[in-house]
């Protein structure tokens, strides 16, 4: 018996094992293309050296610099999936890389990236008018404006199929829209807001808002005891009119939760 387990030992000595690296124990790093590899690479530089720095200073005066918008878009990380509009065209693993580097820092700055990307970006990319893509995505893309996304409400919290909001077709055109949103990331410095509500049949629908629409406020949330550098408020729609070019083409759950599964994405990473 002790000479099988001699036998098994040398022969285990002469297998080919990868070097243990504590920096990644299960040797993830081998399932990356080279690509992958060089994104999560820069990704994690800038993010330590632009991010790291003044990330303690940020949660202890519940700060939000809003200019990492415009960082991230000069890096390439937001819209980084997409090939139209100035995208990368970069694999989902890329994606959820960038988030990985970024929540190494503070999930604050992560959230920003989440909900530019897979909250306001993805659902104007797959179901917006050309128009509307058109008029917002590069802004989006570059960091120059900046968007959140209205599903959460005061009494509801996520739960779509309760939504109180309400779209009503107006006679004259488009649609008004009333309601309340609560617990929204970037909304105080939002410039455009994806929108769901409920529409006068009860179906639910996605709306793209724009901060130059009256009726639209956001008033800021205080006292926050977790992710103080974000900036999260609430949006208030008091008869907003949109247009209906700006209504997005899909109905039913299917709308708000294709958002959220593309978001839950890049914050398992």
């Amino acid at each position: 018996m002790l000479n099988n387990f001699v036998k098994r030992a040398f022969a285990a000595k002469k297998m080919n094992f990868a070097k243990f690296d504590f920096e990644d124990p299960l040797n993830f790093k081998t399932l990356l293309t080279d690509q992958e590899l060089e994104i999560m690479q820069v990704a994690r530089d800038y993010f330590q050296e632009n991010l790291f720095p003044g990330i303690v200073e940020a949660n202890r005066k519940h700060q939000f610099d809003k200019n990492i918008y415009k960082q991230m878009g000069d890096m390439g990380f937001l819209g980084c999936t997409l090939k139209e509009y100035g995208g990368s065209g970069v694999s989902s693993v890329s994606y959820g890389l960038i988030n990985r580097e970024i929540e190494r820092v503070d999930s604050s700055y992560r959230s920003a990236l989440s909900v530019q990307n897979s909250l306001v970006i993805f659902p104007i990319a797959t179901y917006a008018q050309k128009e509307v893509k058109d008029k917002y995505l590069p802004g989006l893309m570059s960091g120059e404006i900046i968007g959140a996304f209205g599903l959460t409400e005061p009494d509801h919290g996520s739960d779509p199929g309760s939504m109180k909001t309400k779209a009503v077709k107006d006679p004259s055109g488009g649609y008004i829209l009333n309601g309340s949103k609560n617990w929204i990331t970037s909304s105080p410095i939002a410039d455009v807001f994806v929108v769901w509500a409920k529409d006068d049949n009860g179906k639910i629908r996605g709306f793209v808002l724009d901060r130059a629409m009256e009726g639209i406020t956001t008033p800021i949330i205080e006292g926050k005891m977790s992710l103080a550098a974000s900036v999260t408020g609430m949006i208030m729609l008091s008869d907003v009119k949109v247009p209906e070019a700006n209504m997005l083409d899909v109905e039913g759950l299917k709308g708000p939760f294709s958002c959220l599964n593309n978001a839950r994405f890049g914050i398992s990473w």
